[in-house]
């Protein structure tokens, strides 16, 4: 399945080699159809499915979701490896439909790993998150035009900032709500919290973002999916370019923890010690920062695998299999 913004562009193939293909809306309605047309065109219904889609940010996640509370097998892929299988494949042309071709080929030939759909806690938990975000930018948003408003706006404005403000803290209690009330978010949450630098802003998110961390084999992928890893393009002589970090991952992940790294570059003793090295090495800020970011990471990563507390004596290693 290609999946778009507004529509699903899904093609199946079918064992003689061809192609089945339609659009769908991307929306519970297009959700619902397409599950009648899965179990109306497939032999077995939708025991027999294999879906395969790419990870597109946002708009893959609601029917990933739907489709494994229906007990159909989901495979959500990196789309770099989709790409790549494309050109080894020689494919010229670029549609929504023959995206879709090349994915379901993709997934015949390889075979990917079912996804692991987040628990019921987890779900709510992301849902909260994203809103607090939501909500403490438009919060920003309205401060900022309150510095420069005039003074017939400014009643206006202030309410406005009132409201947002009693619905920050109504989605904060619940955040806590739904932590404390599932015992694996709490126990994780009280072990993310025994490492410095991370508090009751960061902790959430690393919670949502990461879900499970059995489901990341090693602390490299981790880092991937956060969108830490750097992005280094070399060939020969005459190329040899960094670019910062990778673009491919989860942006509003690696976001969280800027400035957690920040506080653990003075109060994280690991860290700390961390960032005054590379910096006797004249780095730069910025790369600091992110090394940091990745650093801080791996220790919760370490933490979480291990079910122990953060201490500095005895920091678990998560390593690649």
């Amino acid at each position: 399945m290609d999946i778009s913004k507004m529509k699903l562009d899904v093609a199946w193939l079918r064992a003689d080699g061809k192609y089945r293909s339609k659009v769908f809306p991307n929306n519970s309605s297009g959700f619902a159809e397409l599950l009648r047309w899965l179990q109306s065109n497939l032999p077995d219904g939708k025991a027999t499915a294999h879906v395969c889609m790419e990870a597109t940010g946002t708009y893959h996640e609601a029917l990933a979701l739907f489709l494994h509370d229906q007990t159909v097998a989901v495979s959500v892929v990196n789309p770099l490896q989709v790409k790549r299988f494309m050109e080894l494949e020689g494919v010229r042309n670029k549609t929504d439909g023959g995206d879709a071709k090349a994915l379901a080929r993709f997934c015949d030939r390889t075979a990917p790993a079912l996804w692991e759909a987040p628990s019921a806690g987890v779900r709510s938990l992301q849902a909260l998150v994203a809103r607090l975000d939501t909500l403490l930018e438009l919060r920003q948003a309205e401060s900022n035009r309150l510095e420069v408003a005039h003074d017939a706006v400014k009643s206006s404005l202030t309410a406005v900032i009132a409201s947002l403000d009693e619905s920050i803290k109504d989605v904060r209690m619940q955040i806590r709500k739904t932590i404390d009330d599932d015992p694996d978010l709490r126990q994780r949450g009280e072990l993310l919290a025994s490492i410095p630098g991370l508090g009751d802003r960061t902790i959430p998110q690393l919670l949502a973002y990461i879900g499970r961390p059995e489901r990341f084999g090693c602390v490299k992928a981790l880092i991937a999916y956060a969108s830490l890893t750097p992005m280094i393009r070399q060939s020969g002589t005459s190329l040899d370019k960094r670019r910062g970090t990778h673009p491919q991952g989860h942006r509003e992940f690696r976001n969280a923890l800027y400035f957690p790294a920040m506080v653990a570059g003075r109060y994280n003793p690991l860290v700390a010690e961390f960032w005054q090295r590379l910096k006797a090495q004249n780095k730069p800020g910025k790369v600091i920062v992110v090394a940091c970011m990745h650093k801080l990471l791996a220790i919760a990563y370490g933490v979480l695998k291990s079910g122990k507390p953060f201490d500095v004596n005895h920091h678990p290693k998560a390593v690649c299999g």
